[in-house]
């Protein structure tokens, strides 16, 4: 199948373009305090150059975002096996996950959203159950990319879908670390040295606190290794803001609203210079940062986390807005 990219906007205020494979956002542009317009994620300038590896610029995340332990969950008795890339663990669905799927786009009415569509088969990866699932991304005026997940299964299975965005709001004048952050959480889920959650929910105290606007880039000096941590997201509607990224020099802000529990705060740590993006620019670590609305990762051994089976009875839905200012 062929890549083709799809572009919505609104003059002046925010233009998204999406690729058919992956549902890939490749751009974000909004305009800056001073009106002057830049894109906001990284990834590639050519739509076929997201063929060949990357570390899932701008993709739909599933069957099941971030990771599954061993590849192993058991679901009514049953031991189910998934394929495993990274180590002896589960990562963002797998070998091919939906980041890699070519996915069926239609225009709707209103003519600023597109709904994309795809069926993962039984067995895909080793999940159960035939699963339909639903994407659309919708502008609205203020400044807003939502997006809308819908999905239904013939079979209990465990989902957990995002979006992998790598957010710079400087355009890619510089990395992240002169980026502030706020996120609206107490606690994380802890990892091991592998990233797997261990099962305990810690306090964000200390060197993990983000309930206070702070510079990533401080942070990042307490914090070597760099983050990439699922944040525990305080209970609160839909439009109280989950988390607030802002870039004072350019005066881009971008706010989360999500119906999700949790947010993985990724640093771009494993991003070393060896892949050449937009503009002919190599991305070095912390070049971006992710902020994927999710459920917890591992959840499918962890009982005492939000429940991630879909069952056949049920519908699943979720909404996530990325909303753009400048000041």
């Amino acid at each position: 199948m062929k890549i083709k990219a799809y572009t919505i906007s609104i003059p002046d205020e925010i233009e998204v373009t999406f690729l058919n494979l992956g549902g890939i956002i490749q751009k974000i542009k909004v305009p800056d305090k001073n009106h002057d317009m830049a894109d906001v994620v990284l990834g590639f300038d050519q739509p076929e150059d997201y063929l060949a590896p990357h570390p899932y610029f701008g993709a739909i995340i599933g069957r099941y975002a971030n990771r599954v332990a061993y590849g192993k969950f058991e679901l009514e008795g049953k031991l189910h096996q998934l394929s495993t890339n990274e180590g002896e663990h589960t990562l963002h669905g797998g070998v091919r996950g939906f980041d890699k799927k070519f996915w069926a786009v239609t225009k709707n009415h209103d003519g600023l959203s597109y709904t994309l569509t795809y069926e993962d088969p039984d067995g895909e990866e080793g999940f159960p159950g035939n699963l339909k699932v639903e994407v659309t991304y919708t502008l609205s005026k203020g400044r807003e990319l939502i997006i809308d997940y819908k999905a239904t299964t013939d079979s209990p299975t465990p989902i957990n879908f995002t979006n992998h965005s790598y957010f710079n709001l400087s355009g890619g004048t510089e990395d992240i670390c002169n980026h502030e952050l706020w996120i609206n959480a107490d606690h994380f889920t802890a990892v091991n040295d592998q990233l797997i959650p261990s099962g305990e929910i810690f306090s964000v105290k200390g060197s993990k606190d983000f309930r206070t606007h702070k510079n990533i880039g401080q942070e990042l000096a307490h914090l070597p290794q760099g983050f990439d941590h699922n944040y525990v997201l305080n209970h609160a509607p839909l439009r109280d803001p989950k988390a607030r990224l802002f870039h004072p020099a350019s005066g881009r802000m971008l706010e989360i609203f999500t119906t999700e529990p949790g947010l993985q705060f990724y640093s771009g740590n494993f991003l070393d210079g060896t892949l050449t993006g937009k503009d002919n620019q190599p991305y070095h670590k912390h070049q971006g940062l992710c902020l994927e609305t999710q459920h917890f990762p591992d959840s499918p051994n962890h009982t005492h986390f939000p429940d991630t089976i879909l069952k056949p009875e049920t519908v699943f839905q979720s909404k996530t807005i990325y909303k753009f200012t400048s000041a």
